[in-house]
């Protein structure tokens, strides 16, 4: 029987100098769920990512990934398990076309990511996959376009398909909306949402609309701590959230619950 909980962390700690950033954080994702992390600045978001791709080693506490114990596994191990954080590993290449990244990522995952004096026809085996990821990011229609040509949204499309040509068990996307106008933010959302489908999510999310419409749970984080968790109608209304986002959140939090 598979397990329902994909990624689990147990007591994790991160310290720099006597400064905990991640204080004992107990966080359960479920497979098959999307599931958002969110705080304001300095929360520790970033940090915790970056233990769970092992970018940082814990102080103390543990990893386990389908029950097996990461926690001092390297970056290139955990990728090779299924953990892939996007927008970060998956930087496409600006001046090259939108299907060749995706022929690029998926060469990439086929173990011959050095093998670019092959010839273009043996790189041509991987264009009926490539057009099948482009197609699930709305992309197809895009795919003799550079890379450097496309709008910031599909962009991150872009992104997101180099992810998905890695087939991650766990996709971890770190503020997918970041910088983004309010259409493109309604784009990538419905997106996430898409693609998501048969797999799980993990995400670093701000914008709270997007985190209304698309997590099944939310963590939050403040001061290295999780505070409260659970579906966004429940967190919404949490003090101790409000409270961490100093009043900004309660018009903010109930603004994306109207929505």
């Amino acid at each position: 029987m598979v397990d329902a909980v994909i990624l689990e962390t147990r007591q994790l700690v991160k310290e720099f100098k006597g400064f905990i950033a991640v204080n004992q954080v107990d966080l359960k994702v479920r497979r098959g769920s999307i599931h958002a992390l969110i705080g304001p600045n300095g929360a520790g978001k970033t940090t915790f990512f970056n233990l769970l791709t092992k970018f940082l080693i814990p102080t103390s506490g543990q990893i386990v990934f389908n029950q097996r114990d990461i926690t001092q596994e390297k970056p290139a191990q955990v990728a090779r398990r299924g953990i892939v954080r996007s927008f970060q590993i998956s930087a496409t290449f600006p001046h090259l076309t939108v299907l060749e990244n995706v022929r690029i990522a998926l060469q990439r995952a086929n173990g011959n990511s050095y093998d670019f004096w092959r010839s273009q026809s043996s790189l041509n085996r991987f264009n009926e996959r490539a057009m099948q990821l482009l197609q699930e990011v709305e992309l197809a229609e895009f795919a003799q376009v550079q890379a450097v040509e496309l709008a910031y949204g599909r962009k991150r499309a872009l992104e997101i398909a180099t992810t998905l040509a890695t087939e991650p068990e766990l996709m971890l996307l770190d503020e997918p909306t970041q910088g983004m106008g309010h259409e493109d933010v309604g784009k990538v959302t419905r997106l996430i949402k898409k693609v998501s489908a048969n797999r799980t999510v993990l995400m670093v999310e701000h914008n709270m609309q997007v985190v209304s419409q698309i997590a099944d749970t939310i963590s939050v984080l403040q001061r290295g701590q999780i505070i409260a968790e659970g579906p966004y109608a429940t967190v919404s209304q949490d003090p101790l959230v409000l409270e961490a986002y100093m009043g900004s959140a309660e018009q903010t939090l109930a603004g994306a619950h109207g929505q």
